[in-house]
């Protein structure tokens, strides 16, 4: 596990329920990108969004060259680093690792930090399937943190407010699913 040196700000960059969901401290949030890597509902959630043999779908990062990812950027105070990541490496268990990566605010303001995604060789990684069957598979899904049709929602929404900021994602997986899933719950 990375840890950042105690005086250095540690940023932590959220693209899936960081987005709307920090439950950790933080001093400063902005929304931000990062390059060549794509949102994808390939995550299986066994203890979030799901139960074990019925899991919920949740967002992982795809190396996608020449891709843009939109979230949101959290800088941590250095005296809070590893408590927060303590917590992040918790809450993130079900599959996810922590990975450094540049932190883009604009073309020309970048910091590093740490995101979390879960590769395609864990255990509860799900992979792809046509945008339907995931839209089905989440409004089936609840677990202990609620129905994974929240989480894909409240992460549409989100995305379509830091959309606005940044105008930099280049993916609509998210919002296509969303569609599909509102489709399905009537709404």
């Amino acid at each position: 596990m990375t840890r950042p040196a105690a005086s250095s700000p540690l940023w932590i960059f959220g693209y899936g329920s960081l987005i709307w969901r920090a439950d950790f401290a933080f001093v400063e949030k902005r929304p931000a990108y990062i390059r060549n890597y794509s949102r994808r509902f390939w995550q299986g959630s066994f203890d979030h969004r799901g139960m074990p043999g019925a899991p919920g779908r949740v967002v992982t990062l795809i190396e996608d060259l020449e891709a843009c990812c939109a979230g949101m950027a959290y800088r941590v105070d250095p005296a809070l680093s590893s408590t927060v990541l303590a917590h992040l490496d918790h809450r993130e268990q079900g599959g996810y690792d922590q990975l450094q990566i540049p932190i883009h605010f604009s073309p020309t303001e970048t910091v590093t930090g740490i995101t979390y995604y879960a590769n395609s060789t864990n255990s509860s990684f799900l992979g792809t399937a046509p945008v339907d069957s995931i839209a089905q598979q989440i409004v089936d899904s609840t677990g202990p943190s609620g129905p994974n049709s929240e989480y894909i929602l409240e992460l549409d929404s989100a995305l379509q407010s830091i959309n606005l900021a940044l105008a930099q994602d280049t993916d609509n997986h998210v919002a296509a699913i969303a569609i599909a899933v509102r489709r399905l719950l009537g709404t």
